[in-house]
């Protein structure tokens, strides 16, 4: 006996149609596998990169002290020496970066000062064929910051509170974290670092040996001097992400 294929199935319904009804996955779920593949590659891929990025020494870390190509010594210079920083970095009070001095500033004193000192030798190369010295940046901070230092120096927040006590430090090294936390504290009461404008450079300064006002009462007075904005601008995100 053969099978009729007019013949009823179970529950009336024909081998045809059970075929007909079962479930078929859509074309698009052919490329689901693939792209959740790539976006877990992604996504494990990323995420330690960022981690190892942000936490790195040579980016974030406090202590960070890259070897320069030239041994310059900000202790003898600043300190010892009392060399104004604004002498090198020309362009604190009127731009936003701090400018890295041409190789002609160097040789302003050492044409004449210690010239003969083979930790000049780079200097010297570097004026003879017109190829700038290639400084490693130290003090850093993410490009989506927005960082000017002519705003910090015209209200009188002094090198100090970003760098410490650079007429102390034989190779320069980041003393501060300039993580966003770090930054908001100043930002929210910035009568703490306050000084002058002509004091700015002063290394170890004290308001209250210098003036016999605490360093808050001093701050507040030279921020309505200087017209600091209010905490609500200080603290706001488009004021530093722009």
């Amino acid at each position: 006996m053969t099978n009729n294929p007019d013949t009823p199935a179970i529950d009336g319904e024909s081998p045809s149609g059970l075929a007909n009804e079962r479930f078929q996955f859509p074309r698009w779920a052919n490329y689901l596998f693939p792209v959740l593949l790539l976006a877990a590659i992604g996504v494990l891929t990323y995420i330690p990169l960022l981690g190892t990025l942000a936490l790195s020494p040579d980016t974030r870390a406090v202590g960070y002290q890259p070897e320069q190509p030239v041994p310059f010594s900000h202790a003898l210079h600043a300190g010892k020496l009392k060399l104004d920083c604004r002498y090198c970095h020309s362009t604190v009070e009127s731009a936003g970066f701090a400018a890295v001095p041409p190789t002609q500033t160097c040789l302003n004193c050492h044409a004449a000062i210690r010239s003969d000192s083979p930790k000049l030798a780079v200097v010297k190369e570097s004026f003879e064929t017109g190829n700038p010295i290639r400084w490693i940046k130290v003090h850093d901070v993410p490009d989506f910051v927005y960082f000017n230092h002519s705003a910090h120096i015209n209200k009188g927040v002094a090198c100090e509170s970003c760098h410490g006590r650079i007429d102390q430090m034989e190779e320069v090294f980041q003393a501060k974290p300039l993580s966003m936390a770090w930054c908001l504290e100043c930002h929210r009461a910035p009568e703490q670092h306050l000084r002058p404008r002509e004091l700015v450079t002063a290394m170890g300064w004290d308001a209250q040996t210098a003036t016999g006002k605490s360093q808050t009462q001093l701050g507040a007075e030279l921020a309505q001097v200087y017209h600091v904005q209010p905490t609500h601008f200080m603290t706001s995100c488009s004021t530093c992400h722009r």
